[in-house]
């Protein structure tokens, strides 16, 4: 039991045996440091009821506590802040509590709790994955780690893009001017190759563009009347009434795509326990509009387009099948949405992670699911993240500017490379341990780089910055676990097996506040999921290495003569480990016994 948790139980004893007054929730903040304590009880919510002084309420619970609390040993009261020591053998218990759990924080999930879905990737099959789709991805499985650490079934899926104008254009170009290339042929990942079409299209369509503006045509008609934009809506039409040859040229470009994604995601080191793809859920969707015609909740045009309403509800009207029939995204949105909680009847919610700029589109499909009277409909959250943003300048994809995932994460494992020799840190590693601890330490810098900057914030991304050994990084990190684990390396003696009595430990400051930093951890995870923030556990277990390090710096660990304090602060050692291990896994990031 934490202490917030021991205290609230005793605080509102104290309140009902003092002024016969019944409260539910206490308030706790921490302690400043200028002041005696371990934390602080915020007195100010009872003065409106009980009509008295703070700080003469303060004392009076204080009082109470330092009387009948066996867990506190005094009190001091500063206006309305409570400050409350805790003797050090509540700290002793708890962590003998703790320090054989593996997973100490994490819950299991509830039996007949109903589950969370969190989408994340949901990538076109017109190019490959990009630094932008890093951090949608990175957000995404973290997430889905953290609300599954929090104590409910999680089930981790991507919808893929697979169909719409802009993989007509690649498909459209690979004809014109492929020549017959293959992955294979060309030795490129099937994702890039596709890309490399993607972007050709877009250089012809420019041209076009410009020759119809030159023979007297506006830009937007230029647009609509180029050459290769019509023929890529035609193939769009034959595509969808089921054309043999264009539905066989979509599936074969599709799947260099699809083994080129699965390489990069493996590399990434996410995973997927479903997919959907927009070729079938938009199906599913059309017949759902046709159901909402028929409900009224959609409504004809007289071109034959069917739109929503959602004036009244402060949006505006929404398209949701064009007049020639073909569907739109919503129409792909509302299928899926269905189509999953068809497939997984146990899911009560779902957590879509896409960019902010489609903030409105979410909005809108969360209402119209609403509206068609799905009672799910009322646990859906668009995790909705800022862009991420280079010192160069933003990324087109059209136009071939974007970062690479692949060349990206290769760039970070190099990096760590060059800065690791640097540093001198490889002595009697073989060449695999090298190669294996660079991509460790490069990804980790990644990975954290993106998950400690709240999601909603746009990031500007700096490789060589996040691969720092100094300061709140990834490698500074992994450092200090591997710190720990050498220290545990070196423990000569049985440690495991040894409980030490909190009532004959005396806990030196620094011991003390590092256990108080590792029983934050369950209260983070919690904060972590109810906010879908993996920035709350990157930066509490940067918060935790500092405390740690402290410890380190000023306390002799090793070289302790007293074998019970010795024991203790190596069993203390072992459990920030293991914190700290368990911290990064729910971030995706992994972290090396030798460093």
């Amino acid at each position: 039991m934490t202490v917030q948790e021991t205290l609230t139980k005793h605080i509102q004893v104290a309140v009902q045996s003092l002024f016969d007054l019944q409260i539910e929730k206490v308030e706790f903040q921490a302690t400043r440091r200028e002041f005696e304590g371990d934390i602080t009880m915020v007195v100010f919510p009872l003065v409106k009821q009980l009509k008295g002084n703070p700080v003469e309420i303060g004392n009076k619970i204080g009082n109470y506590l330092v009387e009948n609390v066996a867990e506190v040993e005094k009190f001091n009261v500063v206006a309305g802040f409570l400050n409350i020591v805790i003797a050090d053998a509540f700290y002793v218990n708890f962590f003998n509590s703790i320090k054989d759990q593996d997973t100490f924080g994490y819950l299991n999930p509830v039996e007949g709790e109903k589950a969370v879905m969190v989408e994340y990737s949901s990538p076109n099959t017109n190019k490959p994955l990009h630094l932008g789709h890093i951090r949608n991805n990175l957000l995404g499985y973290s997430v889905a780690e953290i609300i599954k650490a929090s104590g409910k079934k999680v089930y981790k899926t991507q919808i893929i893009n697979d169909r719409g104008i802009h993989i007509c254009k690649s498909m459209l170009a690979w004809q014109k001017f492929g020549n017959g290339q293959t992955p294979e042929s060309t030795g490129l990942k099937g994702d890039k190759l596709v890309g490399n079409f993607y972007v050709e299209f877009d250089k012809q369509y420019k041209k076009e563009i410009n020759d119809l503006i030159a023979q007297g045509k506006t830009e937007d008609e230029a647009k609509k009347l180029a050459p290769s934009i019509l023929e890529a809506q035609e193939m769009l039409r034959k595509w969808e009434a089921g054309d043999e040859e264009v539905v066989a040229l979509w599936k074969k470009m599709n799947q260099w795509v699809y083994n080129g994604f699965e390489e990069t995601y493996k590399n990434l080191g996410v995973d997927f326990d479903s997919y959907y793809y927009e070729s079938n859920t938009y199906l599913l969707g059309k017949e759902v509009v046709q159901f909402g015609l028929e409900k009224g909740i959609f409504e004809k045009d007289p071109d034959g387009s069917v739109w929503i309403d959602l004036t009244e509800d402060g949006l505006d009207r929404k398209i949701v099948l064009r007049s020639d029939g073909t569907a739109v995204y919503m129409t792909q949105d509302i299928g899926t949405a269905i189509q999953r909680v068809k497939d997984n009847p146990d899911v009560g919610g779902m957590v879509y992670t896409v960019g902010n700029e489609q903030d409105y589109h979410f909005k809108v499909l969360f209402l119209i699911l609403k509206k068609l009277g799905f009672d799910w409909a009322e646990h859906l959250y668009h995790l909705s993240y800022g862009m991420v943003e280079l010192p160069s300048g933003k990324m087109k994809s059209r136009e071939g500017t974007v970062v690479d995932a692949d060349d990206l994460m290769s760039e970070m494992t190099e990096t760590a490379q060059k800065i690791s020799e640097d540093l001198g840190k490889l002595d009697g590693y073989s060449a695999d341990e090298k190669a294996k601890l660079f991509k460790t330490i490069g990804l980790g810098a990644l990975k954290y780089y993106m998950l400690k900057v709240d999601p909603k914030k746009t990031m500007m991304f700096n490789p060589e910055e996040s691969v720092d050994f100094n300061g709140n990084t990834g490698p500074f990190i992994q450092y200090t676990y591997a710190r720990i684990q050498s220290i545990l390396r070196k423990a000569d003696f049985d440690y495991t097996s040894v409980t030490l009595s909190g009532v004959e430990m005396s806990l030196h400051e620094k011991e003390k506040e590092l256990i108080k930093q590792v029983q934050l951890f369950p209260e983070v995870i919690q904060s972590a999921a109810a906010n879908y923030s993996p920035a709350l556990i990157a930066n509490y277990t940067y918060d935790l290495v500092k405390e740690f390090n402290s410890f380190y710096q000023n306390v002799s660990i090793l070289g302790e003569t007293d074998m019970d304090k010795k024991i203790f602060r190596v069993q203390l050692s072992k459990t920030v480990g293991l914190t700290i291990k368990n911290a990064f896994h729910l971030l995706g990031i992994q972290v090396p016994e030798r460093m």
